[in-house]
């Protein structure tokens, strides 16, 4: 399934199934509106009301409950790009829940930012409490996979001894345009990743060339931390991370989750 949160006019926002249009089919693209909250573990019912996808507002997919966790380095060529190692454990650092946005959202440039980059991602969304997970069952805590923009402020990073600023500010985290929860582990190993700025290709990249890839992530994280359901794994950035100008739309692509994309505005 491909799990959505929208608002549709005059309606509080709600989940939803997407139902995309497959091999060139007549009828519109729609979002079938479920009850309750797909992550809090109850049954999905559907409502009956169904909404054509292009009148409706899609949000971010989720909020995460208690933590964003994002990781660094985790593309050779991307720490390459910055001039530093391949980590020998993963590189961690947290992003709040408040620095979500969903599609279509603007991205706000914090005053004093001088240097505001991309970094498209695949996001792991957890779908279970859980702790000490081996890798041999990431994939039953896993709810799904959705699309990120680990934005950051690039001047700040150089500056700053943490990342806190860098990476948490407001409106830093877009995340969507919706979750594919029927992608197996194998699968999401093996998704193409385009970020462009405008018409422009900056990155390209594929999970397969993960340094760690998902199992082990899940596995590392969950060693010292519990996750909750909603909790959103940043799985890294491959090469080609560069500026953001005020007015720019960047859009990330993922194979099979869609296209997520954000306007650049001056905050």
């Amino acid at each position: 399934m491909r799990i959505a949160r929208f608002a549709a006019a005059g309606k509080d926002p709600a989940y939803g199934i997407i139902e995309l249009e497959v091999d060139g089919g007549e009828h519109p693209e729609t979002v079938a509106a479920i009850t309750g909250d797909p992550l809090a573990g109850v049954p999905v019912n559907y409502t009956g009301a169904r909404y054509d996808l292009a009148d409706v507002r899609l949000l971010a997919p989720v909020i995460p409950r208690s933590k964003i966790v994002a990781i660094g380095r985790n593309y050779a060529d991307h720490a390459a790009e910055q001039g530093a190692p391949v980590p020998e454990e993963p590189m961690l650092f947290i992003k709040p829940n408040t620095c979500v946005i969903g599609p279509n959202e603007p991205i706000m440039r914090p005053e004093g930012c001088r240097d505001l980059h991309h970094e498209g991602e695949l996001a792991i969304v957890i779908g279970r409490i859980c702790k000490q997970v081996p890798a041999r069952r990431a994939a039953e805590v896993v709810f799904g996979y959705t699309i990120a923009n680990d934005v950051t402020a690039r001047d700040w990073q150089r500056e700053d001894d943490q990342w806190f600023r860098a990476k948490g500010c407001d409106t830093f985290c877009p995340l969507g345009p919706w979750i594919n929860t029927h992608l197996t582990l194998a699968e999401a190993g093996h998704l193409a990743i385009e970020t462009r700025v405008g018409e422009e290709v900056r990155q390209q990249g594929n999970t397969s060339q993960l340094v760690r890839g998902i199992p082990e992530l899940v596995t590392y994280i969950s060693s010292f931390a519990t996750l909750l359901p909603g909790d959103v794994i940043l799985t890294g950035t491959p090469a080609g991370v560069g500026p953001m100008a005020d007015g720019d739309v960047v859009s990330v692509e993922v194979d099979g989750l869609g296209v997520l994309s954000n306007p650049v505005t001056a905050a």
